[in-house]
């Protein structure tokens, strides 16, 4: 039998760092129009939800077919509004206007505009074939932030953040991988959000991605690193 899978895709209105940044332009096209496209080519997406406190954006987002929108109250929609509700919030009230009952959801932030659909798909087949893990989330290698090289600061003290017997002064590549979580993508089994209070479980896959499709946009040297790798890269095709 088919497994039922919603997706939801935040975008809040206010934005502190970035103005605007789910609506903003990136090659003159609104931000979470990267989204909410690719999220339209999943063959596996039932249904596809985007959850706001802005008119503005779900105006942009009603110009899609098949796109259901979710006005998010004040309560989610301040500075301190973590995932986890707002998701929650957004599966609960189409459950309850759809009357399905979804088995797996996955969370699409606008910020991660180069996650195509092919990672989407990916990411659900591996979940739904692997029947002992409940997640999966994408990551990105740390690079040059590796956590051996970073340090803290104690009473004025620059010390190691992680206790070594030595300063560790190797290169990189002699060092242990080590992942960051990329925003990109976070799948989960739908029982994961009662069992853990949370969008991940405990037994979690990994969905590694390069570098250049993990640009997340928090700050404003992001959104032009975004532009910059978007330029590059239609000017080879």
């Amino acid at each position: 039998m088919k497994k039922k899978i919603i997706a939801i895709i935040p975008a809040r209105g206010g934005s502190k760092r970035v103005k605007n940044k789910n609506i903003r332009l990136l090659n003159k096209k609104p931000l979470i129009n990267y989204t909410i496209q690719e999220a339209l080519k999943s063959k596996f997406i039932d249904e596809i939800v985007v959850t706001s406190d802005s008119e503005k954006i779900l105006d942009i987002a009603k110009k899609f077919k098949s796109i259901h929108l979710v006005k998010r109250s004040k309560k989610l929609s301040n500075d301190s509004a973590q995932s986890f509700p707002v998701i929650k919030d957004a599966i609960k009230k189409i459950q309850n206007t759809r009357k399905i009952n979804f088995d797996f959801f996955i969370m699409l932030q606008p910020t991660s505009p180069f996650r195509k659909v092919k990672d989407i798909d990916y990411c659900l087949k591996k979940l739904i074939l692997k029947k002992n893990f409940e997640s999966i989330v994408s990551v990105v290698d740390v690079g040059g932030s590796h956590p051996l090289r970073m340090k803290k600061i104690i009473k004025n003290k620059l010390v190691n953040y992680i206790e070594q017997e030595r300063e560790n002064m190797k290169p990189i590549a002699k060092l242990p991988k080590v992942y960051l979580r990329n925003g990109a993508i976070y799948a989960s089994k739908i029982n994961v959000l009662n069992t853990y209070k949370a969008l991940v479980g405990k037994k979690v896959i990994p969905y590694v991605m390069i570098p250049e499709l993990s640009i997340n946009i928090d700050e404003e040297v992001d959104f032009i690193l975004a532009e910059l790798f978007y330029k590059n890269k239609h000017s080879k095709i």
